[in-house]
């Protein structure tokens, strides 16, 4: 059978997986109570059916797709949704919260008498010609979440503990959303010295495929920075046996702050020119 998947937030990753689900045959519920007109449109578009929040308790798999700082909250309040209800989906958390998180979430939606599935998403939303992105799955229940591979979903269950997933997604957002604000710093810095241009031509010249990752990369951050402000403060928590590594997320978690803030325009200013300089001129 077809499961019935609840996704709670429409947001650009959520709206565009319930897209993915929905044109593979999957009906996808959602509860729009309190969201915004924009979310509203989103949803309707990839085609969820709006219900009241008790209604997602009728759904096979619950997906959480929230911003990392609303994870323990969420599983809070559909613990509190879903008390009295007869059945109870399994719940995945598919957010970029650490480990111990994760655990706090399992440990929240457990006691609730929900089975907990942990996945790291790895990989833009979802869009025609692209098979990505990845839903790493860990834990006792992450075979139950397999049934969505048949419906548009690239999952891959993992074998390690309970937590795996959201090990690996620490670990891989760690280097690439870390290697992103290292090399915007050091932009600013090369501007700030007047090396703007030379270090585009020698970036350019001996890292290319660096360049070219970069020119992706780091433009297409700036709209995104408030949301990774929280995943950089996870990715510190994981490393907190590693002092000197949780400093310096800590400190990749205030420069996402800083771009997302007022204070920040100059900056993305900055960065913004050194790519658009390096664009062929029309």
């Amino acid at each position: 059978m077809t499961p019935l998947v609840a996704i709670v937030a429409p947001g650009a990753m959520g709206s565009a997986v319930a897209r993915r689900l929905h044109d593979n045959g999957v009906r996808v519920i959602t509860s729009l109570e309190g969201r915004s007109p924009e979310s509203a449109t989103r949803a309707l578009n990839a085609g969820m059916i709006d219900v009241a929040r008790s209604g997602l308790a009728k759904s096979d798999i619950f997906l959480s797709i929230v911003p990392p700082g609303n994870a323990v909250s969420l599983a809070e309040e559909m613990t509190v949704e879903f008390a009295s209800a007869s059945h109870k989906p399994v719940y995945v958390d598919c957010n970029a919260i650490n480990p111990q998180t994760a655990a706090r979430v399992a440990q929240i939606v457990q006691t609730a008498g929900m089975n907990y599935a942990d996945a790291g998403i790895i990989g833009g939303p979802p869009r025609r010609g692209y098979d990505g992105p990845v839903f790493y799955l860990s834990g006792e229940c992450a075979d139950k979440i397999l049934a969505l591979r048949d419906s548009g979903l690239n999952c891959r269950v993992l074998n390690g503990g309970p937590f795996a997933a959201s090990g690996l997604k620490m670990s891989y957002a760690g280097i690439t959303k870390g290697l992103t604000a290292l090399a915007s710093m050091m932009i600013i810095g090369a501007a700030n010295a007047g090396a703007a241009d030379e270090l585009r031509a020698e970036f350019a010249r001996s890292q290319p495929m660096l360049a070219a990752w970069f020119e992706r990369q780091i433009p297409s951050m700036f709209p995104k920075a408030y949301r990774w402000v929280a995943e950089m403060q996870e990715i510190a928590a994981f490393l907190n046996g590693q002092p000197d590594a949780e400093m310096l997320f800590r400190a990749v978690a205030g420069f996402y702050a800083h771009i997302a803030d007022q204070s920040g325009a100059p900056d993305v200013e900055m960065l913004s020119s050194f790519f658009e300089a390096a664009k062929p001129a029309q």
